[in-house]
C-alpha cells in the first residue's frame, strides 16, 4: 500500500483474485477506518458496467468521484475488459503507421494518470498476461507491482478441510486447488465444476478474446498439452501428435504455437525452459508445460488419465512457482563408454530454482524404493559438476534426510506443507 505503484493482481480466472481484492482487501480498508466514499470499486464483468469498457468513460467516472485531498483507493476487477478508444479529432491517416497504436487511449493511460495523484492508491486484477504481466514494466513506466495469485496450495486446502494428510493429498491430486471445487463436498459435483470452468469460462473467453471461429483446435491443443504435462513439448511434436489423431485436419506448427501462447497468456499453463547445466545456456526447444492446477488439468482430459507420477511433478512445479521461484528444467550431458565407444546421453533434472543465494536442484521422483531406481533418479544430480543444494522429492511422508553424497530427500506431503523445507537442506 501507498508505495507509488499500480498494484496488478494477476492469475487464472476463478482462482480468487476478485475475492482477494473486492472482499478481503476492502474489508481490511474498512477495518482501518477508511470511509466508504473513499473506496471506489468496480467489477468490470458485472452486468451494467459495460460502459466502463471504454477507457475514456472509465477515466472520467473515476476522476469525478475524487472530491477532496483525502486518501482514495481504487479497486478495479478484470481490467482487461477495458478496450481502447481513439480520441475525437484524431486522424490516423495523418499519423505514421508505426505510431498509430500510441494514438489510442487505453486503460494503461487511465491508471497511470490516476497513479500520478498523490492521494490515490490503485489496485486492479487481470486474467490476461499479454495485456498485463508481459507489458507491466513498459506501460506502467516502472511504477507497478505484480501480485501473482495461484489456485489454493495443498497446505491451504488441508488447512481449510482438515482430515488425514495422505487422504487429502490423494484428493488434491485429483481435484486440485480451485476454490469453488475445493469447497464442494461432493466429488462428482467438484468434477462438474472443474469441467464447466473449461467449457464455459476459459474456452469461451479465449474464443471471444482472440476472435476464433470455434474452439475445436483450441480444445485439441489443450487436451494434448494436458495429457503431456511433465513431458517435453514443442509445436512440431504437438502437430505430429495431433496429425496422428486428426489426419490432414491437424493445425500447422505456427498455429499450434499461437494457441500455446493463448493458453499461457490466460495463465492456464506455465512454460519452463530447458537449461544446459554444464554448458550454462538455455536450449530453445523443446520445453515443458505445466498446468496451473492439477484439478483443471484432470478436468481437461475428463479425469481419464490420473498418472500420479506426472501429477506429482506438476503439483511440485506449481508449488515452487507459488513460492516465488523462477524454475527451469535442467539438462546434464553425461559421457559413458560402451564397447569402447564414447557415448553422450542427456539426463534431466526436473527443476532448477534460481535465486540470489544460489541454485537449488530438485528431482521429483515418485518411487525410489530400490537402489536401481534411486541411482537413475540421482545420476543427473551427481554429475552437475557444482556444489549447489540438491533435493529429491518422493511420494509419501518421508522425513527430511541427507545421504553421504550430500543429496537431501523428503516426502511430497511434508514438502508441500512446509514452505521452509528448502532453507533447511544443506
Amino acid at each position: 500500500m501507498h508505495n507509488g505503484t499500480v498494484k496488478v493482481i494477476t492469475g487464472v480466472r476463478r482462482c480468487g483474485k476478485s475475492y482477494l481484492l473486492l472482499t478481503m482487501f476492502r474489508r481490511e480498508l474498512e477495518m482501518r477506518g477508511v470511509e466508504q466514499s473513499h473506496i471506489i470499486s468496480i467489477d468490470l464483468e458485472s452486468e451494467g458496467n459495460e460502459r466502463f469498457w471504454d477507457p475514456t468513460v472509465l477515466g472520467e467516472y473515476l476522476r469525478s468521484l475524487i472530491k477532496d485531498n483525502g486518501q482514495y483507493y481504487i479497486l478495479l476487477d478484470e481490467i482487461q475488459r477495458v478496450g481502447k478508444t481513439l480520441p475525437q479529432g484524431i486522424d490516423l491517416e495523418r499519423i505514421a503507421p508505426e505510431d498509430r497504436e500510441g494514438a489510442y487511449v487505453t486503460f494503461y493511460d487511465v491508471l497511470n494518470g490516476l497513479n500520478n495523484r498523490k492521494n490515490v492508491d490503485v489496485y486492479v486484477t487481470g486474467s490476461n498476461s499479454k495485456m498485463l504481466s508481459s507489458d507491466i514494466a513498459t506501460v506502467f513506466r516502472g511504477r507497478s507491482t505484480e501480485i501473482r495469485v495461484w489456485p489454493l496450495s495443498f497446505a491451504e486446502v488441508h488447512l481449510a478441510l482438515g482430515g488425514d494428510k495422505s487422504d487429502a493429498w490423494e484428493k488434491y491430486l485429483i481435484f486440485g486447488g480451485m476454490p469453488q471445487a475445493v469447497l464442494e463436498p461432493d466429488d462428482r459435483e467438484a468434477a462438474r465444476i472443474l469441467r464447466s470452468l473449461f467449457d464455459y469460462v476459459y474456452f469461451r473467453d479465449l474464443v471471444e478474446r482472440h476472435k476464433l471461429k470455434d474452439d475445436i483446435v483450441l480444445r485439441s491443443v489443450t487436451n494434448t498439452l494436458a495429457s503431456a504435462v511433465g513431458s517435453l513439448v514443442n509445436p512440431k511434436r504437438l502437430v505430429d501428435t495431433l496429425r496422428s489423431k486428426q489426419g490432414k485436419q491437424a493445425p500447422s506448427a505456427p498455429t499450434v504455437k499461437k494457441y500455446l501462447d493463448y493458453l499461457e497468456d490466460a495463465f492456464l499453463f506455465d512454460n519452463a525452459q530447458r537449461f544446459d547445466v554444464r554448458g550454462k545456456r538455455y536450449l530453445d526447444t523443446p520445453s515443458k508445460y505445466f498446468a496451473v492446477d492439477v484439478g483443471l488439468r484432470n478436468a481437461c482430459v475428463n479425469f481419464r488419465e490420473p498418472e500420479q507420477t506426472h501429477l506429482m511433478e506438476n503439483a511440485v512445479y506449481t508449488e515452487l512457482r507459488r513460492r516465488g521461484y523462477s524454475v527451469d528444467v535442467g539438462v546434464v550431458d553425461i559421457q559413458t563408454t560402451e564397447n569402447g565407444k564414447r557415448i553422450f546421453r542427456q539426463h534431466e533434472i526436473d527443476f532448477i530454482l534460481n535465486n540470489p543465494a544460489g541454485k537449488i536442484y530438485i528431482q521429483s521422483a515418485f518411487n525410489i524404493d530400490d537402489p536401481i531406481r534411486q541411482a537413475a533418479e540421482t545420476i543427473s544430480l551427481l554429475k552437475t559438476g557444482d556444489s549447489f543444494r540438491k533435493l529429491v522429492v518422493t511420494n509419501g511422508n518421508r522425513r527430511l534426510s541427507t545421504d553421504d553424497n550430500g543429496i537431501s530427500y523428503v516426502g511430497v506431503i511434508p514438502f508441500m506443507l512446509d514452505d521452509t523445507i528448502l532453507s533447511s537442506i544443506s
